[in-house]
């Protein structure tokens, strides 16, 4: 019997190398709920090659002329993922892939747990924001959650069988992305354009821009916090330019060990995708270069401001997160649309991370999704 599998968000770059993946073994999966926001052209093309019938279309606009277009064929659209009650029976998912970008995953996140015996979540504002939430349902109803994130995947590899009381300190690497070797000065000067061309990976523009600037290292030891139950003193960041080397542990009992791959999204995927499965990756040789020049330095925090809000993050999972990454979206895509420079970026994240009512989140726990949209809310109010 085939297995099934969900892709949200199956028009983005993870998505379509979860695609790519499932399309060398149409033998082994069938594919029960595709999403997108806009790009119907394309969902409606995977739709069509797997033969998918269910289909979630988020942006309201092109929601409403998708089914006039297609008002006489055999799909399904819906316009959120209210229909994952509807069409789903437990645990009837073996993989649920979540890469959906914003907010708008997190719902879904939380919903597919119930049906799926296996989850990835690439959404970082699901493991951010709600992790608590999710960690309740996981536990709940026995779903085995799986990161995706080159670094956490590799951490989740480094320490199975381990224990947080084992574990003295977890690396994670960043390449630095463009501007690594820039001064203050060339900073004040960088375009958008300049922004966007990271060195070694192929992402959308928004993670791109997390990337120059290491915000998405300050989600990342979020994230490994709250995945691997670990107090930010055990978690730290090391500069590796070539993106070869991904986590490394050094244990208490004088052993430490490293997990490196190519920089190649569709290897933790595929190893996501065939847990407990012998299934071979066509993957090139072990790169002696690399491995022979890591170049593996401590991170400069003056040269990237933004990790210095690793120190004012509480110990356990609060609203002061969320916050952080409405703060960080707002400016982001002010900075995308050309409305601000890339040092003006730089200075209102941390000018609003630092916001006395801000720095008040940190004390609230979350309870509820509703904690969640109402911190949205207000701190959108406030940016504006």
């Amino acid at each position: 019997m085939k297995k099934k599998i969900i892709i949200l968000g199956s028009t983005g770059s993870i998505g379509k190398n979860t695609i790519k993946i499932i399309r060398n073994d149409k033998k082994n999966f069938s594919i029960k709920l595709l999403s997108t926001n806009k790009n119907t052209r394309l969902l409606i093309k995977q739709a069509k090659e797997f033969n998918v019938k269910h289909l979630v279309i988020n942006d309201p606009e092109i929601y409403k002329k998708t089914i006039n277009k297609y008002k006489k064929s055999y799909f399904k659209f819906y316009n959120n993922f209210d229909c994952i009650n509807k069409i789903l029976k437990y645990k009837e998912i073996h993989y649920s892939m979540i890469s959906v970008i914003g907010v708008d995953g997190v719902y879904p996140s939380i919903k597919l747990i119930k049906y799926s015996k296996n989850i990835a979540i690439v959404n970082k504002e699901s493991l951010i924001c709600a992790w608590s939430l999710i960690k309740k349902e996981l536990e709940k109803n026995n779903t085995n959650f799986i990161p995706i994130d080159s670094e956490h995947f590799s951490i989740f590899k480094l320490i199975k069988n381990h224990t947080e009381i084992d574990i003295k300190k977890i690396f994670i690497t960043a390449s630095g992305g463009p501007f690594i070797n820039y001064n203050q000065n060339d900073l004040s000067k960088v375009t958008v354009k300049q922004a966007l061309k990271h060195p070694n990976w192929k992402m959308g523009k928004k993670i791109t821009i997390d990337s120059a600037t290491m915000m998405n290292k300050v989600f990342e030891i979020i994230e490994a916090r709250n995945i691997f139950n670990l107090p930010y003193r055990k978690l730290s960041i090391l500069i590796h330019p070539q993106s070869y080397l991904h986590a490394i542990v050094e244990f208490n009992n004088g052993l430490s060990k490293m997990l490196f791959h190519e920089p190649n999204i569709k290897i933790p995927i595929f190893n996501s995708l065939y847990t407990n499965q012998k299934k071979k990756f066509i993957s090139k040789k072990i790169n002696l270069i690399k491995l022979n020049n890591l170049n593996l330095k401590k991170i400069d925090n003056n040269q990237f401001p933004l990790i210095k809000i690793i120190k004012s993050l509480p110990p356990f999972n609060s609203l002061y997160e969320t916050a952080l990454i409405v703060i960080n979206d707002f400016f982001v895509f002010k900075f995308l649309d050309n409305k601000i420079s890339y040092t003006k970026l730089i200075n209102l994240i941390l000018k609003f991370a630092y916001d006395k009512e801000i720095l008040s989140l940190r004390k609230k726990k979350i309870y509820n999704f509703k904690d969640i949209e109402d911190t949205i809310r207000t701190v959108q109010l406030k940016l504006k």
